[in-house]
């Protein structure tokens, strides 16, 4: 498996369906989705029930790459870690609810630039409630220690090696909203993780509605 989609949830039952809906439609199946949710007591449960009926109804073989769970967690980066440590894939991306892709090829488009590389980063598109405006993070595929100490992370058009994530560490929970930063600047400032840009537009991403959670 050269994917995995990690999407996380918790009480969003309208932005997990626009994103399980935007995955259901690509045109390359090649790659598992994992969805975990943390004991939503909204909609949200039906929502991936329904998903994942809809997938075997329609015959999709997605319907036999389908993982997912709901119980408690203990924030974001909690339940994060828990779809890494079931990921299969070769790669991960975290697409969480709400997030969606920005087309139905961008993963067709993005399996053949997956060659290895520790971290390869496209662009998200990224809505606030007065403007959109296309996010290249860095932009570039040189960067420098001071890059990266300057951040420009977009961990959704960020694919990540899982035995990377492995050797670099998990995202550490004892962090509340920037775990993902200092899994970068672990990796790729203090490490030794490769790093690619790729001009790829990969996800959508609603930023007023970001954090809801903390």
């Amino acid at each position: 498996m050269k994917l995995s989609i990690i999407t996380i949830n918790y009480n969003n039952a309208a932005g997990l369906k626009k994103t399980l809906d935007s995955v259901a439609m690509q045109t390359s199946i090649d790659f598992e989705h994992i969805i975990v949710d943390g004991a939503s007591t909204d909609d949200s449960v039906d929502i991936i029930r329904e998903y994942e009926q809809s997938l075997v109804s329609n015959h999709s073989p997605l319907s036999s790459h389908l993982k997912w769970i709901s119980e408690k967690d203990t924030g974001i980066y909690n339940a994060m870690n828990k779809g890494i440590r079931i990921a299969i894939g070769e790669y991960t991306l975290m697409l969480n609810s709400g997030d969606y892709l920005v087309d139905e090829d961008v993963i067709e488009k993005i399996l053949p630039l997956l060659d290895g590389t520790d971290i390869i980063q496209g662009n998200t598109i990224e809505e606030y409630s007065y403007q959109t405006i296309r996010n290249c993070g860095y932009g570039i595929s040189n960067i420098s220690f001071f890059d990266v100490m300057d951040g420009h992370f977009l961990h959704q058009a960020s694919f990540i090696r899982l035995d990377s994530i492995q050797r670099y560490g998990y995202y550490d929970e004892s962090y509340k909203k920037s775990a993902d930063s200092y899994f970068y600047i672990t990796a790729l400032a203090l490490g030794n993780a490769s790093f690619k840009y790729i001009n790829v537009d990969v996800a959508n991403c609603e930023w007023n509605l970001k954090y809801a959670r903390f």
